[in-house]
């Protein structure tokens, strides 16, 4: 190998290096991106059967045409029972509808709950829209403390403008309640001095660990 050729091997020996660590970079952020940008892309197109936030209360329009919600309550690792009050409600298609959902903590301490949801079929997603919802905040229940969670909505008159969707008879709301994890502030973590402490932290009392 001539002296000539070395500075030329080894400058193209750092482009490689720098080429490669800008995509293993660009790698670790578009993956941390992914998930906020998933979550946004389904609100936006009800992909996966996620709901949409309405910003107006009534549909432009109601359509003499009736039909059916279904609603589903589950529970994952929340010592809460969640349940619907009514199985299912027939409405207008573009009607503004108020349902119900009831939440019991059955444990012997306060319980923060939060509800993640979604509709079957999945399409219908971008036509259900929902006003007030107990999803878009955390919940709270002392022990035996029963709630009654209302939910309003209606399903957007255009969804009978889709080929796939406009014979459609039922759509089902579904929610899945689980546990949030409340941690303590610093300063009052720990016991004061002098005294023994037999709190339960609430991470703890929250079974979200």
């Amino acid at each position: 190998m001539s002296v000539e050729t070395r500075p030329v091997r080894k400058n193209s020996n750092r482009i490689v290096v720098a080429v490669c660590l800008a995509f293993f970079t660009g790698m670790v952020g578009m993956a941390y991106a992914a998930v906020p940008l998933y979550k946004m892309f389904c609100q936006v197109t009800g992909y996966g059967g996620t709901t949409q936030r309405a910003e107006k209360q009534y549909a432009g329009r109601v359509l003499d045409r009736d039909i059916t919600i279904r609603f589903d309550a589950n529970t994952n690792g929340i010592p809460w029972q969640f349940e619907p009050v009514a199985r299912s409600v027939t409405i207008k298609i573009g009607e503004t509808t108020q349902a119900h959902y009831s939440a019991t903590n059955k444990f012997d301490r306060p319980i923060t709950g939060r509800a993640s949801f979604n509709v079957q079929p999945e399409m219908a997603g971008a036509y259900f829209n929902k006003v007030e919802c107990f999803c878009f905040t955390d919940t709270t229940l002392k022990p035996g403390e029963t709630l009654d969670m209302p939910v309003v909505f209606y399903v957007d008159p255009d969804i009978v403008n889709v080929p796939e969707l406009k014979d459609l008879k039922t759509i089902t709301l579904s929610y899945t309640m689980f546990p949030v994890e409340k941690k303590q502030p610093v300063a009052s973590s720990a016991p004061a001095a002098g005294k023994n402490s037999n709190k339960v932290p609430d991470s703890e009392a929250s079974l979200g660990g």
